[in-house]
């Protein structure tokens, strides 16, 4: 395996020569017919010192571009071998050894005696993301960080990028693998790759990598403004797509609350999540999306008079998080290039039936883009539980927000802007939009507030924890009355209000004020979710949980818990659909689970299977080892 990677890896290292962009009227921008992350310049890097200001500018563009070649396998892996997908008679081979666990069922010598999966399938590629952390590790063990411009130290943002970046990497690594060879000085021969190199599950790669990440924790994340990433094919205006370069950098507080939060130690992820939004002073603004657009397909059942109730002083419409030019929400994507000119290309729209790199001349739009041989549908399971949420509105006639909410059963609007329904060739299918742009999300706003939620529920608040789906933290959520929801052994906590203050102190004097914008996630498809007149109610909603799960209450915290975080499961399928997280999400919850054992030791991995069970999988996921790819 060792050879594999060095062999695949050394054509687009050259130990990391990707080389340059020019610096032209104080922006970094792209150059015509040449690769979005590349120059035309005549340097190459070819084992360099590392000793002038501008390096550090050209080993993050190349280490962003080992991000771009891994971008669909990160995706695919991640969704799916979830539970929001379905296979369909265009689906190819390889995508399907991932969806029903045949590529799984290689370790597995009696579930593989009758015909092993591909050993040659292109989602199975470790070596994409040892290539990533092998870039990195040569510029962290080279990279002069002393270099001063002025008192300010110009290669710290890069080199805080490169640990990030290889943490992430490395953690996607133990996600997909289990116990995967890890390495952290640079392999630069043949020879340095026949070591016998340690293996580090999750736990041990967070040991690892954590105490240098937390030295930097806080560190603003490289800038190099706007790169052009070429023109669009067959739009029948000029347009470019431009990429927002400090959206392509991973921030460390991030990756930290993702390394804590995958070992379960919930107050250190909690910690570093918060520091990323406080120190950013990042807020989920409200996405709305208005009912009434989708009226023909929502007929009688959208109400007369129904409004939308909106933050008059942030707001956006919720599908703007995936535009090209102001991707709304996103804290960290891959860009991908508009043509094969302008650098690493993406299947990822194709596979879910839109073709972003058509020549036909017409608009984005236009029917000619989709696919009926889109290959990735939507599952049963994705549309019952968007069907299944209630939208709450305030009614035309009120005068302010609030006092009575309605309710509506049209579902959750966000699978409205997600799942496009297209009739074309006789056919009617849905296709998804969130790659409409040929940009992958890695991370969003929202996706911070949902992990942070879902360690703070682990902590044993979950009363804090579904406020982030109901109101949003902010200072006046003392005025609701889901705060007061608890038997009386609930009493031996921390209140909450004291948590936000003293513990994770969103309310605290000294941040309230930043916070005063945040709105709710589940808003973003439900509606007015507010206050204390809205049917959006912890205590109902857990009741309902308890009842879905077929879980006989113990009448005690532990039941809310494990309800809530069922809760912000079903939220993260709502908001986070087909970006890539989903099989991540589901196993990371099962260990919770199965850590905790509220309802028995394999509780997490029972939860699980059941999840999965309309797959068909060709192994079973009660055994945890199931749930890795085969390492090769």
């Amino acid at each position: 395996m060792k050879k594999y990677i060095i062999e695949k890896s050394k054509q687009l290292f050259a130990f990391v020569a990707y080389i340059l962009l020019p610096l032209a009227g104080g922006g970094w921008v792209g150059v015509s017919c040449s690769d979005m992350f590349e120059t035309d310049s005549d340097r190459q890097i070819f084992d360099p010192e590392l000793d002038q200001k501008t390096d550090s500018m050209f080993y993050t563009l190349g280490i962003l571009k080992g991000l771009q070649q891994a971008a669909d396998q990160y995706v695919m892996t991640g969704e799916m071998r979830g539970d929001l997908v379905a296979t369909n008679v265009y689906t190819e081979t390889d995508l399907r050894e991932l969806a029903d666990f045949s590529l799984a069922a290689a370790t597995v010598p009696e579930a593989s005696a009758s015909g092993s999966p591909s050993s040659t399938n292109k989602f199975n590629q470790p070596y994409l993301y040892y290539r990533i952390i092998n870039n990195c590790n040569y510029y962290i063990a080279h990279r002069d960080t002393t270099l001063l411009t002025g008192s300010r130290k110009v290669a710290i943002p890069e080199y805080a990028e490169a640990l990030a970046v290889r943490a992430w990497a490395y953690m996607q690594l133990a996600k997909n693998y289990g116990e995967v060879p890890f390495y952290t000085d640079p392999l630069v021969s043949i020879g340095d790759a026949n070591q016998n190199f340690p293996t580090k599950d999750l736990q041990g790669i967070c040991d690892a990598l954590t105490p240098e990440l937390i030295k930097f924790s806080g560190t603003a994340v490289p800038d190099y403004g706007n790169i052009s990433a070429g023109m669009l094919n067959g739009t029948t205006s000029a347009e470019e797509k431009n990429i927002q370069s400090a959206k392509a950098m991973i921030p460390v507080d991030v990756v930290l609350g993702d390394l804590f939060l995958e070992t379960n130690q919930y107050e250190q992820a909690a910690k570093y999540y918060f520091n990323y939004l406080l120190v950013n002073k990042l807020v989920a603004e409200q996405a709305y999306i208005e009912p009434w657009d989708y009226r023909e397909e929502l007929g009688d059942r959208l109400p007369n008079d129904a409004t939308v109730y909106k933050n008059t002083q942030r707001s956006f419409p919720w599908s703007s998080i995936f535009s090209i030019s102001d991707p709304q929400d996103i804290i960290t994507y891959i860009p991908l290039a508009s043509n094969e000119l302008r650098g690493v290309t993406t299947e990822l729209p194709r596979y879910f039936g839109y073709d972003f790199y058509s020549t036909t001349s017409g608009s984005s739009n236009s029917k000619e883009r989709f696919l009926v041989d889109r290959q990735i549908d939507a599952s049963q399971t994705y549309y019952q539980l968007n069907q299944k949420q209630e939208w709450y509105y305030v009614p035309n006639s009120q005068t302010s927000a609030g006092n009575i909410v309605k309710t509506a059963s049209i579902g959750d609007m966000r699978r409205m802007v997600t799942m496009r329904s297209v009739s074309k060739q006789d056919s009617i299918f849905s296709v998804m939009t969130k790659f409409f742009s040929a940009n992958v999300p890695i991370y969003r706003i929202a996706t911070v507030y949902l992990r942070l939620a879902e360690a703070i529920n682990r902590m044993g608040q979950p009363e804090a924890a579904f406020a982030i789906l109901k109101d949003g933290i902010k200072d006046d959520l003392s005025n609701t009355n889901y705060f007061y929801f608890h038997p009386s052994d609930y009493d031996e906590r921390m209140g909450t209000q004291e948590f936000l203050e003293k513990v994770v102190p969103f309310l605290s004097k000294e941040n309230s004020a930043y916070f005063t914008n945040n709105w709710s996630i589940h808003s973003r498809g439900a509606g007015y979710t507010q206050g204390a007149f809205t049917g959006y109610q912890l205590d109902t909603l857990v009741t309902q949980k308890m009842a879905e799960l077929n879980i006989t209450p113990m009448g005690n915290l532990n039941d809310t818990i494990n309800a809530v975080e069922d809760l912000i499961c079903d939220e993260m399928a709502l908001e986070l659909a087909f970006e890539g997280n989903r099989f991540g999400d589901l196993t990371r919850i099962a260990r919770h689970k199965n850590l905790a054992a509220f309802y028995g030791a394999n509780y997490g991995s029972k939860w699980l299977a059941d999840k999965l069970a309309y797959k068909n999988p060709k192994v079973s996921l009660l055994d945890e080892k199931n749930w890795f790819l085969p390492l090769k």
